[in-house]
């Protein structure tokens, strides 16, 4: 080997960064770069306050979407429930009422005072009747025969309101009462509903499947409202940071797929570049070496696919761009 060419090589080898590594030969357009696994985690808290009563999950735990997290103290919001369900069905029982007329046993009783007004007419018309005969006969006064005959006008009128009131006492009450009972019934419903939601919020369930990452409280302590007590890690809750050189900033696209490595991983393992930043900064100090931070970079997002996707937050890895 000349000279010239070992020293080319020993320039080489002293210009690689821990994040980007760039082929010294020219004929190599496959850049890499050291990244991380980030985890999005999601902190999952109770709405209102309350005692913790039970936390049904422990760190390190594996479980499925919808599993029960923990909950919280709930009597007040189980008394408020059957509190407003008591209220709707009052409300229901009323405008069943306003509908449907009077009850059966009001009904019999207006039957009742209709026979009776029949019978009295029935009663008035042989007295008008008879007395009319006997007026004829000069027997009987004509006072007592306009008498009969007054007694017969107001045993009529009496029939007629009877059966009047049985009719409408089939009928139901007035449109804008119905409608008024109908508005409440609807505004109680809503009630209900919300009792119901606040009792539901009083435990919380898991958004997706993923791992426990940590806990924040014990059993008996209150927990404020909005303060997480279970941070979770969806399954697919993982990207992968990376920065790229100002330079080789045209080279990475949305959607492009760059393989990853690490340690102890298997191989072939991919990800999707998400995002690439709008605006370049200085290279991280935890990524760069002290005679490389004051180089532009562009922070690049990408998501792991298939065994990647089981990557642990934290874990560095080697990112390999495209081909230019």
């Amino acid at each position: 080997m000349s000279r010239l060419a070992a020293a080319v090589l020993v320039r080489c080898a002293a210009m690689a960064l821990p994040l980007l590594v760039a082929a010294c030969s020219s004929g190599s357009k496959l850049p890499s770069a050291q990244g991380y696994v980030e985890g999005e985690f999601v902190r999952i808290a109770p709405e209102a306050a309350g005692r913790l009563v039970r936390l049904d999950v422990v760190k390190g735990a594996a479980i499925p979407a919808g599993a029960v997290l923990f909950a919280l103290d709930d009597r007040d919001e189980q008394a408020a429930l059957v509190e407003a369900e008591a209220q709707k069905s009052a409300a229901e029982a009323q405008l069943a009422d306003l509908q449907t007329g009077k009850r059966a046993e009001e009904i019999l009783v207006l039957d009742a005072q209709r026979a009776e007004a029949e019978a009295t007419l029935d009663a008035a018309k042989k007295s008008y009747a008879r007395n009319l005969t006997l007026t004829d006969k000069a027997v009987s006064s004509t006072a007592a025969l306009d008498q009969a005959k007054a007694d017969l006008d107001t045993a009529t009128a009496r029939v007629d309101a009877a059966r009047h009131s049985r009719s409408v006492a089939e009928l139901p009450a007035r449109p804008d009462a119905i409608r008024a009972a109908e508005e409440n019934v609807a505004a109680l419903t809503a009630a209900v509903d919300v009792a119901r939601i606040r009792l539901e919020r009083r435990q919380r369930a898991a958004p997706a499947a993923g791992r426990i990452d940590d806990t924040y409280f014990r059993i008996g302590e209150m927990v404020p409202a909005g303060q997480p007590v279970v941070s979770l890690l969806p399954d697919s809750g993982r990207k992968i940071i990376f920065f790229v050189p100002e330079p080789n900033r045209a080279s990475v696209h949305p959607g492009e797929r760059v393989a990853i490595a690490c340690d102890g991983c298997a191989a072939g393992l991919s990800a999707i570049v998400t995002s690439i930043a709008s605006e370049a900064e200085f290279a991280p100090p935890v990524i760069y070496s002290t005679q490389s931070r004051a180089k532009l970079v562009f922070r690049v997002e990408a998501r792991p696919e298939g065994a990647a996707a089981s990557l642990e937050p934290g874990q560095p890895v080697d990112v390999t761009l495209a081909a230019e």
